[in-house]
């Protein structure tokens, strides 16, 4: 069983974050969420894994300068992609500082159709990294995971598992006590096995109603009962979920994200 563990959650908003760029002022769309509570305002989502002394960061979206610096990490040591979506992938560039800091080329790991996308749509950042130069580009070496695969990121140990997320499929994980997953609208009965008996599992909830590609409140609550988890926490949540209004309503085994949340996952 892996050691105690700590997740930082840098962003639990969906693709466009939290407000959406519009509303009547122009300073932004926030649904149903209080502008005024500062826990509506969503980055979009990402985190760092923390155990051993060693750094895990999943996925690197748009935000990932300003999250890297609001959350004091100064470093990862791996990445995991968990799909190719530009709200999971566009912050990709900023790598190249993160390689600076470890004076190295950074693992990524990913499913091989998450990796091609990638290698075809940042090339330059999977060339082969010449020593006698600076990083001035990020350096990624690619490393290939299937669903089911146990694999070691950044001396965390864990177990991967298959999401569908509608029109594509996207990457959770489970360490330890601790489990992963965001973007998924459907579970199948292997990833519902990885994840029975979880202590917490911060997991993706876009809104309320049913959704084509996004698992919404009803389901999500149903699979927390029935895989028996301790803490669950709702991550990717779109403009329909507001904080407070969530924390009124959930169960007390079940509470909203917000930016800058540090989850303890004991050993």
């Amino acid at each position: 069983m892996a050691g105690p563990m700590q997740v930082v959650v840098l962003g639990c908003g969906g693709s466009a974050g939290v407000p959406l760029i519009g509303g009547a002022d122009g300073r932004g769309d926030w649904g149903r969420c209080d502008p005024a509570e500062p826990r509506n305002r969503r980055l979009r989502s990402s985190i760092v894994v923390c155990a051993g002394g060693r750094t895990l960061l999943v996925d690197t979206g748009p935000d990932l300068r300003g999250q890297m610096l609001a959350n004091g990490i100064a470093r990862v040591d791996a990445i995991l992609y968990t799909h190719a979506h530009a709200d999971h992938v566009t912050g990709l560039d900023d790598v190249r500082i993160l390689n600076r800091i470890a004076n190295r080329p950074l693992s990524a790991y990913g499913m091989a159709v998450t990796l091609d996308e990638l290698r075809r749509r940042f090339e330059y950042a999977f060339l082969p990294h010449d020593e006698r130069q600076f990083f001035y580009r990020p350096v990624l070496t690619p490393c290939i995971v299937a669903p089911g695969d146990s694999v070691e990121m950044a001396g965390i140990g864990a177990r991967v598992f298959l999401q569908d997320h509608g029109f594509v499929t996207s990457l959770g994980f489970r360490a330890g006590n601790f489990a992963y997953s965001t973007d998924v609208v459907t579970l199948d009965e292997a990833a519902l096995a990885v994840l029975d008996g979880v202590d917490t599992w911060l997991v993706g909830c876009f809104q309320r109603a049913p959704h084509k590609t996004h698992a919404h409140l009803e389901r999500v609550l149903e699979w927390a009962a029935k895989l028996r988890v301790r803490r669950t926490v709702l991550t990717h949540m779109g403009t329909d979920m507001d904080w407070g209004w969530l924390r009124h309503h959930l169960p007390g085994h079940v509470e909203p994200a917000y930016d800058g949340l540090v989850l303890e996952i004991p050993g």
